[in-house]
């Protein structure tokens, strides 16, 4: 009998690692949503995205970053682990990838007339962790420095 369940288990196992895995790779294939009438593409129902944009819902609302940061952010970005992909006048994307499973999260800023906005989202899964949150603020604190 303790055989048996110990055997269920680690096929269940195997298979959460599988979907797992599966879902990396799934987020591999991905871009950043890019703007959107002008502004950041919304962030979905889940709880794995985090944004500036007006509009945000409270528990996904984070502060917009200081304009004259803009010429830093992509020296910083890559120094946080990013990959940036896409940069402009007034937009850039960039690509954050997990040790574990390497699912990849979008960061994504716009410059407006007065600050710069930002939108941090996983391209796959429900949950994040907090992993988009802690990014913008950790974000904040290299530009403090």
């Amino acid at each position: 009998m303790l055989k048996t369940i110990l055997i269920i288990v680690f096929v269940l196992a195997l298979i959460g690692l599988g979907g797992f895995a599966y879902l990396g790779q799934k987020s591999k294939s991905g871009t950043a949503p890019g703007m959107v009438n002008g502004t950041l593409a919304p962030c979905p129902d889940s709880p794995n995205c985090v944004s500036s944009e007006p509009g945000t819902v409270s528990d996904k609302q984070v502060d917009v970053l200081p304009i004259d940061a803009w010429d830093a952010l992509p020296g910083i970005v890559e120094a946080m682990g990013g990959r940036v992909t896409t940069q402009g006048e007034d937009y850039i994307a960039a690509e954050f990838t997990s040790a574990t499973f390497g699912f990849v999260d979008d960061l994504e800023l716009r410059k407006a007339n007065e600050a710069v906005h930002v939108r941090s989202a996983s391209r796959v899964g429900y949950s994040d962790a907090g992993a988009n949150a802690k990014r913008v603020a950790e974000l904040r604190e290299r530009l403090a420095e």
